[in-house]
């Protein structure tokens, strides 16, 4: 029979962490969008933490953007802090948009913010919604 030896092995030092590669942003916005909303923000006339952004069902295409101001941080709220501004990403809208890109335009007939999102399959008529 044989007998058991006994285990010189030492206790191993644990390998590092290897580094995290930083987060990217899950929204740019573009200078106009942000100098808008900054605009926004200081005419609102009561403390605002940001503006917050999502996505809801509505429109003939499937789902439409939504911008409201915000009082509050939610907990799980995704958060966009660029160029002086903070956006807060409904958790329910992060992966709708991922890569977005937000704008503001101005045009003779229409102005408003913008969305340049490269999940988007497609669009209805009138540019109010979108489907993924």
């Amino acid at each position: 029979m044989s007998t058991p030896t006994p285990t010189t092995d030492a206790a191993k030092p644990a390998a590092p962490p290897r580094p995290r590669r930083p987060r990217p942003q899950v929204m740019t916005v573009t200078p106009a969008a942000a100098e808008r909303a900054k605009a926004l923000i200081e005419g609102r006339g009561k403390p605002t933490v940001g503006i917050r952004i999502g996505v809801r069902s509505k429109g003939c295409s499937g789902m439409s953007y939504t911008l409201e101001f915000a009082d509050k941080q939610e907990p799980m709220d995704e958060v966009v802090e660029t160029q002086g501004i903070k956006l807060l990403i409904d958790p329910k809208a992060s992966l709708v948009l991922i890569g977005t890109e937000m704008d503001y335009e101005e045009e003779k007939l229409k102005q408003g913010f913008v969305f340049k999102n490269p999940n988007e399959k497609g669009r209805c008529g009138c540019g109010e919604s979108f489907h993924v």
